[in-house]
């Protein structure tokens, strides 16, 4: 349907338009969508680096974006969408191994995705970008900053620890944390992904039924020996005393609401978080009231705004 309208009538037909609380809204749909379809008309392909599929959005100032343990790279979709308004060029990760790509062989799978992440900031020309992880892939970018302190301008942490048997039990250390480590091994390989068990314990994780459809349906498609191995290197790996080392302007994202059935509350989560984070200078910590561990699904628009507060005020 084409809408006729006089040049001189433009202006009169806007006002009306911005007059219309529901037309206003319509309005503001309306160019959103025009806005979305541009940029994924406009997206490359996604490319390959050394086993990484990285997808790349936009132009502007660089954002990689690490999705955590089984997750896909829509992981970050929305927020990708959401920080365009800011000239902001997105490199969205997908680990291999992780939600139907291809595993790799590595004898150390975290600190493998840490050197080939570095690697494709320094061959891609990523001068110093914006480094944003989510559950493991925060855990990588914490390496990343550890191991090239240089390399990255700013640190985004989305529900992530440096070391999180020290969540459960604060006297625990790699060495007696590998007991459990080994069982939630043996859980991964072995483990029914098509059982109700298994859908009940991924529903902490976010508050949408629709995407906790998603994550199982990422944990079915991900390759169990990539996933044994990733989960035992983060549970018997411990960066806290490393952190002292990331010279980079840090927040961190996390959560608290998916376990306070379990009595948890949120004075409890911000103690913990704050303990293991403690060795890491000028580190900012906020928790969301609403979001379960997806906190960019759960409670979008608190994680865009703290996103865009903390990078905007890098400029």
């Amino acid at each position: 349907m084409r809408i006729l309208c006089a040049p001189n009538r433009l202006p009169e037909f806007a006002m009306s338009v911005f007059r219309r609380p529901r037309l206003r809204s319509l309005f503001r749909l309306a160019l959103a969508a025009v806005a979305l379809a541009a940029a994924a008309s406009a997206q490359a392909a996604p490319e390959r680096f050394r086993d990484l599929q990285i997808e790349v959005i936009g132009e502007g100032r660089p954002v990689v974006m690490i999705p955590g343990l089984n997750s896909g790279a829509d992981t970050w979709t929305e927020t990708c969408a959401a920080l365009r308004a800011d000239r902001v060029q997105c490199h969205i990760v997908q680990l291999p191994g992780f939600a139907g790509l291809e595993p790799i062989e590595s004898e150390a799978f975290l600190p493998e995705m840490r050197d080939r992440l570095l690697a494709y900031l320094r061959e891609g020309g990523l001068d110093q970008p914006v480094v944003i992880g989510h559950s493991l892939g925060g855990f990588l970018a914490l390496q990343m900053a550890i191991a090239a302190p240089d390399a990255i301008e700013r640190l985004v942490i989305v529900d992530s620890l440096p070391f999180m048997p020290a969540a459960i039990n604060p006297q625990a250390t790699p060495e007696n944390s590998k007991a459990v480590a080994e069982q939630m091994r043996q859980s991964v390989l072995h483990g029914d992904r098509d059982s109700a068990q298994y859908r009940q314990m991924m529903s902490v994780f976010s508050r949408s039924p629709e995407r906790v459809e998603t994550i199982v349906e990422w944990g079915r498609a991900s390759d169990r020996a990539t996933g044994a191995k990733a989960m035992y290197e983060l549970m018997t790996t411990d960066l806290r005393q490393q952190l002292d080392a990331i010279k980079v302007p840090t927040l961190v994202l996390s959560s608290w609401a998916g376990y306070a059935h379990y009595g948890v509350t949120e004075e409890m989560s911000r103690g913990m978080v704050r303990n293991q984070f403690a060795n890491l200078q000028g580190v900012h910590i906020e928790l969301s009231r609403d979001g379960y561990h997806f906190l960019m699904w759960d409670d979008p628009q608190w994680l865009q705004a703290q996103v865009r507060e903390f990078i905007t005020n890098a400029r």
